[in-house]
């Protein structure tokens, strides 16, 4: 069954250029309406966003240049009321805007962790912030904001961008609660891909190979309106993975054994990954513990 998006409206973010203006094509190339985002001078759009409407305006599709700073929520609600008065909604985000300021942690400013964090979490959130209330009127959105290995397993030199990264999760599983009843689903993907942002750091015969074109039918798919949502999937390469975020069931400590020894001398009981399992939501997690400690006789209020 073919994955279309006629009659939809999307806004993509950091969409000039490398990943952004991939995922921007795709879409259009599917039938939306896109909102082709990058940061431009004073707000405007910029020339890379110009000529990326202009290279689906020659394809046949519909498309509008948006120069929006995303950590700017002035200008973000005036994105998103320019894609309304055009188009009459917004159905689609996807949240790919992003910079860089890699240094290790002891050489790092503090200013420039606050500018990643800045872009990458709250011009995400900002993002989403304007475009959640149309969407819960109209009972249908789909969103998906960027992450990275580097936020869910580390890099070496990318505290700043690792924590934005990271936030994303967390953000993603908060929002997909809440917008579950609206049918809103909010994904996240994980890509690697040899873009502008990661020119020199990849070796040259590996990043032949991580093209933004091998990622983007992993967008097409989590934006699509049979998406999954609370989704975490990486891809690079034309290769496509999901990354599960589980937990232990836990181990009961009587209050004689409540140490760190004892924590020490169980530990590959309590961490056995074996065991691990999906948590619905933070309140399953403190339902579970409690429900161990009542079962090994600990008397809890109804």
């Amino acid at each position: 069954m073919s994955i279309r998006f006629d009659g939809r409206v999307a806004i993509v973010t950091g969409a000039g250029g490398g990943l952004g203006r991939r995922h921007a094509l795709g879409l259009a190339e599917r039938g939306a309406k896109v909102v082709v985002n990058d940061l431009g001078p004073g707000g405007a759009p910029s020339a890379a966003t110009i000529a990326v409407v202009e290279e689906i305006e020659r394809a046949g599709g519909a498309a509008l240049a948006d120069g929006a700073d995303v950590s700017d929520a002035e200008q973000v609600a005036a994105m998103v009321a320019k894609a309304e008065s055009r188009w009459g909604r917004v159905d689609i985000l996807v949240a790919n805007a992003g910079i860089l300021r890699d240094k290790t942690f002891a050489k790092m400013a503090i200013a420039d962790f606050e500018k990643v964090v800045g872009v990458h979490l709250m011009g995400s959130a900002i993002c989403a912030k304007a475009v959640w209330g149309g969407m819960r009127d109209r009972g249908y959105g789909r969103i998906l904001f960027t992450s990275s290995a580097s936020g869910i397993y580390g890099n070496f030199g990318q505290a700043n961008y690792g924590a934005a990264k990271a936030a994303m999760i967390g953000l993603m599983n908060v929002l997909h609660l809440e917008g579950a009843k609206y049918d809103i689903r909010v994904n996240v993907l994980a890509p690697t891909a040899a873009t502008g942002m990661t020119a020199g750091l990849l070796p040259p015969d590996i990043a032949a190979l991580l093209t933004p074109e091998s990622v983007t039918p992993a967008v097409l798919f989590l934006v699509g309106e049979d998406a999954p949502s609370r989704t975490i999937m990486g891809a690079g390469g034309g290769v496509f993975a999901v990354t599960h975020i589980a937990e232990t069931p836990g181990v009961f400590l009587p209050q004689a054994e409540r140490t760190p020894e004892t924590i020490a001398a169980r530990f590959a009981e309590i961490s056995d990954r074996a065991t691990a399992v999906p948590v619905d939501n933070a309140y399953a997690q403190t339902f579970k513990f409690a429900a161990a400690a009542r079962g090994q006789g600990v008397a809890l209020p109804d």
